[in-house]
C-alpha cells in the first residue's frame, strides 16, 4: 500500500515551544487550520481510501479539511499518539526529552520518567501502522507527530544516521512510503523531494 504519513499543523504549543504530548492536547493556531486546508489541496488529488488520526486534536483537527473534501470519516488509532513526554509534559526545556529519545537507539526499553520507552512507543505505533495496512487499501493517510514520525521512520526505513541532518518536519509535512509491515517499507518521497537510498 502507499501510506502518506503526515505531522499535524501549528498548534499554540508549537508557538510556545511546549512540549504537549498528552490527550487531548492543544488546538490548532489560525495558521494550522491553513495548513490543514492547505494540505486538503495537497492530497485531494490522491485515491485515498481512509484518513486515520492519533487520539490528540490537532491530528483530528489537520485531517478535517481532507476529510470533508472526500467525503471520508476519520479513524482515531490511539498508536499514532506522539512520543508521551510524561513527567516532562508542558515543559519548554526539551533537551531531556530529546536525550531520553535519542538514547533509545542504543536502550531501546529506557524510560521517560512518566512516558514511553522506546521498545513500548515502537510497539505500539508499529501497531497502528499494522491496523492501517490491514484494512486493505491502496492508499491511505495518516496523521500523527513529529518526535513519533522522526523515531518511526529511522527505524522502519532504515534512514541513514545523517538523515535529518538537512531535512526538517515541518508541521503538515508529508512523507510518503509504500509497503507493508510484513515486506517492509520504502520511501518514495521527503516532503517534495524524491528519496531513494540503500
Amino acid at each position: 500500500m502507499r501510506l502518506f504519513l503526515v505531522r499535524h499543523g501549528q498548534t499554540h504549543a508549537n508557538v510556545a515551544r511546549q512540549l504537549d504530548t498528552a490527550v487531548p492536547g492543544l488546538d490548532l493556531t489560525d495558521e494550522g487550520r491553513e495548513q490543514a486546508r492547505a494540505l486538503a489541496d495537497r492530497l485531494g488529488g490522491e485515491d485515498l481510501g481512509a484518513i486515520y488520526t492519533s487520539d490528540l486534536v490537532r491530528t483530528q483537527q489537520t485531517a478535517a479539511p481532507l476529510a470533508e473534501l472526500l467525503g471520508l470519516e476519520m479513524v482515531v488509532l490511539p498508536g499514532l499518539r506522539e512520543i508521551q513526554a510524561g513527567d516532562w509534559e508542558m515543559t519548554t526545556d526539551w533537551q531531556p526529552y530529546v536525550d531520553a529519545v535519542v538514547r533509545w537507539r542504543d536502550d531501546p526499553q529506557h524510560m521517560i520518567p512518566g512516558g514511553d520507552s522506546g521498545a513500548g512507543f515502537m510497539s505500539r505505533y508499529d501497531a497502528a501502522i499494522a491496523r492501517i495496512a490491514s484494512d486493505g487499501h491502496e492508499s491511505a493517510v495518516a496523521v500523527s507527530h513529529g518526535a513519533a514520525m522522526r523515531v518511526w521512520c529511522s527505524a522502519s526505513l532504515g534512514l541513514p544516521a545523517d538523515f535529518f541532518e538537512e531535512r526538517r518536519l515541518d508541521n503538515t509535512h508529508v512523507v510518503t512510503m509504500e509497503g507493508d509491515p510484513a515486506t517492509g517499507w520504502s520511501l518514495l518521497a521527503w516532503g517534495d523531494e524524491p528519496v531513494t537510498h540503500g
